[in-house]
């Protein structure tokens, strides 16, 4: 049986055909400027978990996160920073730092928990850390977190 067939791409053919660049607008910095802005906020974020400043690490990692297809180096760097955060954080603190978190800065958590999820090798590493925060991010934020963080196309 001849299966070539399913690696037509019949996209190709449609007019009406819905590319991803076309459901947001992508990062607007280039690669190498996103990789060091990553750089200065990681630089900053040790700056704070040093000083004990939860919150202000968190936020700083979460503005602005890089996102896009052409920026991955920037990417992995900050959720590498985000997980540090994350692994540093007691349990009895996540409710208030989540709490202090603006909704925006919520979602873009909840994208990174699920990425760091999805990668292979992070679950045994930080798995246990990750579903933590998920739930105290979920019982704070509530599923529409998750649901925002599942349909926005700007993957982190």
């Amino acid at each position: 049986m001849d299966v070539n067939f399913r690696k037509i791409d019949i996209d190709q053919y449609d007019e009406d055909v819905l590319l991803d660049t076309e459901l947001y607008e992508s990062d607007p910095r280039d690669p190498a400027q996103a990789l060091n802005d990553v750089k200065q906020k990681a630089a900053a974020v040790r700056g704070s978990l040093s000083k004990g400043d939860i919150v202000g690490a968190l936020t700083l990692v979460l503005e602005d996160a890089p996102y896009g297809p052409t920026v991955e180096e920037a990417k992995n760097l900050n959720l590498q920073t985000l997980v540090s955060i994350l692994n540093s954080t007691k349990a009895t603190e996540i409710p208030g730092v989540v709490k202090s978190l603006s909704t925006d800065a919520q979602d873009t958590l909840m994208k990174y928990l699920y990425k760091g999820m999805a990668l292979p090798g992070w679950g045994d590493v930080s798995g246990s850390v990750l579903l933590g925060w998920h739930e105290k991010l979920t019982e704070v934020a509530g599923t529409g977190c998750i649901v925002r963080a599942m349909t926005d196309r700007r993957l982190v």
